[in-house]
């Protein structure tokens, strides 16, 4: 895979093979459930869906009754696949759904405004240091008091353990872990249909996340989580499930305002 590439391009060349309708790829099971049990009652918030993609998450959460959801992703591609799932979602019960191109690299494009709490699903993985950063300081910015910001990345480590192979890896090209901040590496996630998807990861320590956290303003303690596959999935598929079993796959950090 080539790093000419671009994420923007990435996503909308794989658009189709993201957009699903029920639990396909390994990252359904292993991390999305875990930040919809963090985001709990959601009845009557507004939420930012933050790197929504094609809208997985925010049509879980839509189903808690929030008031409204808005979707930002880079691909414009990914938007228009959430666009239109929402759009049927509305048609038979009203939706909350709202989605916008942005890229969250660029300060400039940032939503405006407050929310009641945010999540961030795979999105710091594909940003700088400095960018991530940013998120996160205007995240503090805007989320109201007693709200929560909700993210997941793959766990820093997982380069460093895995070989190339299903169903998730990330290459590290001879790269190690410390001294690597901020070095992109490529890899794939799979389905439990047997289709890939692309993937990347601009590495960082934990050391990395936490110190970005702490220049951003969120001086409280984080809740942190190492997910991965637990006894329920190998129950679920464990053809698929058991070469990771073990391995810990995303980290998932829950912050309260």
């Amino acid at each position: 895979m080539s790093n000419a590439i671009s994420t923007q391009d990435l996503y909308d060349q794989a658009a189709a093979q993201w957009s699903r309708s029920e639990q396909l790829l390994l990252s359904d099971f292993t991390a999305r459930p875990r930040v919809l049990e963090a985001a709990g009652d959601v009845r009557g918030q507004h939420l930012w869906d933050l790197g929504c993609g094609e809208g997985y998450v925010g049509r879980q959460l839509a189903a808690g009754q929030p008031r409204r959801i808005d979707g930002f992703d880079l691909s414009e591609e990914m938007i228009a696949s959430a666009r239109q799932q929402a759009g049927a979602l509305a048609a038979e019960q009203g939706g909350p759904l709202h989605y916008a191109t942005a890229n969250l690299s660029d300060a400039s494009q940032f939503p405006e405004g407050q929310c009641d709490g945010a999540i961030a699903v795979f999105l710091f993985n594909y940003l700088s240091i400095a960018a991530m950063e940013a998120v996160l300081q205007r995240c503090h910015q805007a989320i109201r008091p007693g709200g929560v910001l909700i993210f997941t990345v793959p766990h820093p480590a997982l380069a460093f353990l895995r070989p190339a192979e299903p169903p998730f890896y990330l290459e590290p090209q001879g790269h190690t872990y410390l001294g690597s901040s901020d070095v992109q590496f490529e890899g794939r996630i799979w389905r439990r249909d047997g289709v890939s998807n692309p993937v990347r990861s601009i590495h960082k320590t934990f050391a990395d996340y936490i110190g970005a956290l702490q220049r951003s303003g969120w001086s409280a303690l984080p809740v942190v989580q190492e997910l991965g596959v637990t006894a329920e999935h190998l129950q679920v598929d464990p053809a698929f499930f058991a070469p990771l079993q073990g391995c810990p796959l995303h980290l998932l950090f829950q912050l309260r305002r």
